[in-house]
């Protein structure tokens, strides 16, 4: 189990994390360049859909390390199989 300490800052790596997948969102869709090559050099930035998916994801694992910090439990995946009798 993760102490206190741990988790916060796991929590302010992510939360960092956040802010700058945020910049690069908002530098894309402002028309910033994703792909450009000088001479035998390229450079390949992150596109939107996956900017996107990785916002998503980063705001969710703050949702659950902010509940662990506050005495919540993680969230837990469960499935269920219905079943005919």
């Amino acid at each position: 189990m993760a102490t206190i300490a741990d988790i916060t800052d796991r929590l302010a790596f992510r939360r960092q994390a956040l802010t700058q997948a945020r910049a690069a969102y908002t530098a894309l869709l402002g028309g910033g360049v994703q792909q450009y090559t000088i001479g035998s050099r390229s450079l390949t930035r992150l596109d939107l859909p996956k900017l996107k998916t990785e916002i998503v994801d980063l705001e969710k694992e703050i949702d659950g390390l902010e509940a662990e910090l506050n005495g919540g439990k993680p969230r837990k995946a469960f499935g269920v199989v219905p079943r005919d009798w």
